[in-house]
């Protein structure tokens, strides 16, 4: 392995993503730095602790980025249903553009070669057309705060490339499920494992996810590979199924039966929208599709993991 690539910093590296990045990465012998808001968690052996009070524009980044030849960022203020901030686009565009930029500008002087932004498939949208998948050519057409302030980073991070020759990759994953996945899939995943009945057995969309081992996985070859350089990915597992067919694979994962009423779209709506989870039931029930050529065919990436084997592991835990 080559000085290029061999010192790794991995920003967020606590969370569901980065915590996972920071695991392979020890396992495979690079010299991993993990940079956290606390100094006592536990890291795996190897890993250089790099705590940091706080994340702002400002925050002094070079003793930190010494040495560091590739960067992973995966730290950001995520996207939240029920936000409570007054105005999330502001909060947004403090943490995850600003603060992102800060950090690019600095690793470029500091001498960090690549730079890997974890953005998202919101930059894309919020949902596709049946059988007409998002691609990285696409333009970008982001719905909501969290969306806008990944676009606005990704563009901020492609200028100072520019200015500086640092190489940067970008990466826009779907929904992200795995062991310790929190929020709605969480939620999801135990109302099958309890055998609740679930009013989803009609759902004929279709969405691509992304299992954690397979983000992992594309993350470290972003890393590594030459022709990463410079380029934007989207990523899944290239197994896309319909709402229907996830509890389905939830529950055989499980080891129970799939309670799933037939209840035909439209009324999932229209009781959706008198309660005023519209947005719940869109995501459930509407179509986002991403398109994985492009890291095939220029990468000779293949997720390692089947969609299958992504909900046991998910599910195991």
């Amino acid at each position: 392995m080559s000085d290029h690539i061999n010192s790794v910093l991995v920003t967020g590296a606590t969370g569901f993503v980065g915590s996972s990045v920071v695991s392979r990465l020890a396992v495979e012998n690079f010299e991993t730095h993990a940079c956290v808001r606390r100094d006592f968690f536990s890291m795996p052996k190897g890993v250089r602790i790099v705590p940091v009070v706080e994340l702002t524009a400002n925050t002094d980044w070079r003793p930190i980025l010494a040495g560091v030849k590739s960067l992973v960022h995966v730290a950001a203020r995520v996207h939240v249903m029920q936000d409570t901030e007054a105005d999330p686009l502001t909060a947004f565009r403090t943490f995850n553009v600003d603060c992102t930029l800060n950090l690019a500008r600095q690793a470029a002087t500091s001498g960090v070669k690549r730079f890997v932004f974890i953005s998202s498939v919101k930059v894309n949208g919020e949902r596709t057309q049946l059988g007409r998948a998002f691609n990285e050519a696409d333009a970008p057409n982001p719905q909501d705060a969290y969306g806008q302030s990944k676009h606005e980073a990704e563009q901020g991070l492609r200028q100072v490339s520019s200015d500086t020759g640092m190489e940067v990759v970008i990466i826009r994953p779907p929904l992200v499920y795995g062991p310790g996945v929190k929020a709605n899939f969480a939620a999801l995943m135990r109302a099958v494992q309890r055998g609740w009945p679930m009013p989803l057995g009609a759902v004929h969309n279709q969405r691509s996810l992304v299992a954690l081992d397979n983000l992992v996985d594309f993350i470290v070859t972003c890393i590594t590979h030459p022709q990463a350089a410079n380029q934007t990915f989207l990523v899944s597992d290239g197994q896309d199924l319909s709402t229907t067919e996830l509890v389905r694979g939830m529950a055989q994962a499980s080891g129970v039966p799939a309670r799933l009423l037939q209840v035909p779209v439209w009324a999932l709506q229209a009781g959706a929208s008198l309660l005023g989870k519209r947005d719940v039931v869109q995501r459930l029930c509407g179509n986002l599709q991403v398109d994985i050529s492009k890291a095939r065919s220029l990468l000779g990436w293949v997720p390692p993991v089947s969609l299958e084997e992504g909900l046991r592991r998910a599910m195991a835990v």
